[in-house]
Parts: structure tokens; sequence; C-alpha cells
């Protein structure tokens, strides 16, 4: 099962090769990874996609804890939480497919960012599916690049 991992660290040189080195030294895969400083300039955040059974999880988020220079570990799995993804895409635009690909992002409701006469840039954020969906149906059209920013999390605000 898939779960996003936020954790609270400090933003210092290091911290991130120790995290990332936990999980490549127990064999576990990081699919996607995010991280920025806070409102709080000596803080970031990282936000992490793996996946495993929830005990492996659980295990993975003790190990966490016990690195000196984190803050703060939160399975979003476990809460209620806001997800994201960024992607920019080059499609082929050509003459007979321009109004296609325009028609295509409109409805995933992205933008053209780049236009250049054989091709768009196209910008397009949403949930990790949304994404995808977007690149499978242009993925016929021609795709010649793909930058992604990966998973992205954020706590749902309580509702009182």
């Amino acid at each position: 099962m898939k779960h996003t991992i936020s954790v609270l660290l400090l933003n210092k040189p290091g911290v991130l090769s120790r995290v990332t080195g936990l999980f490549s030294g127990r064999g576990f895969n990081i699919e996607s990874l995010s991280v920025a400083q806070t409102l709080e300039a000596e803080v970031s955040c990282l936000t992490l996609v793996t996946s495993g059974e929830d005990s492996i999880i659980e295990q993975i988020t003790k190990q966490l804890h016990k690195l000196i220079d984190v803050i703060k570990v939160t399975d979003m799995n476990e809460i209620e939480h806001v997800e994201r993804e960024m992607v920019l895409i080059r499609v082929k635009a050509e003459a007979h497919t321009r109004a296609e690909v325009l028609r295509v992002i409109d409805i995933f409701r992205g933008k053209v960012v780049d236009v250049s006469p054989k091709s768009y840039a196209v910008e397009v954020t949403g949930s990790t599916s949304k994404v995808q969906a977007v690149i499978d149906i242009l993925r016929p059209i021609g795709i010649q690049e793909i930058v992604r920013t990966g998973t992205i999390a954020m706590v749902r605000a309580k509702k009182y």
C-alpha cells in the first residue's frame, strides 16, 4: 500500500542524505520526494511517497523519529489530508494537433506555459491520478519531455 509521509526537519546540510540513506540502507524505495523550507527558514518539510505493509511503514516512521535533525514525522494516510502534484509536459503541437492539445489541457484545467512552432509546454496540477490521466491522453499525440514535482501533502484544517 502507498503511504505519503511528511517529515519536518532542520534545514541543515546532510539531513536529506541521512533520511534517504535510511530508506536505501533498509531496501525501501522512495517513489516520490519533495522538499522545501517552511515559513521558518531553519525548518524544511519533506514529503515522500513509499510503498509497504503497515508494519513496515511503522518501522520506517520509528527510524525517522530517531534521526537527530527530524522534528516531526506524520504518516498522512492516518489523517485527512490534501495531496497535489505538478507536471510540466512538452507535447508535439503541429498544425493538425494544436486544437486537440488545447482541448485536453482545458479539460484538465491546465495551462500552456511555453509555445514553439512545433510544441507546447503545458502545466497541470492535481492529484497523482489526474496527472497520470493527462499523460496517458497526451502520449498518443506525442510527448517529448515530462518533468514531475512528486507529491506534496498538507493536513486538512479542522472543521468546527
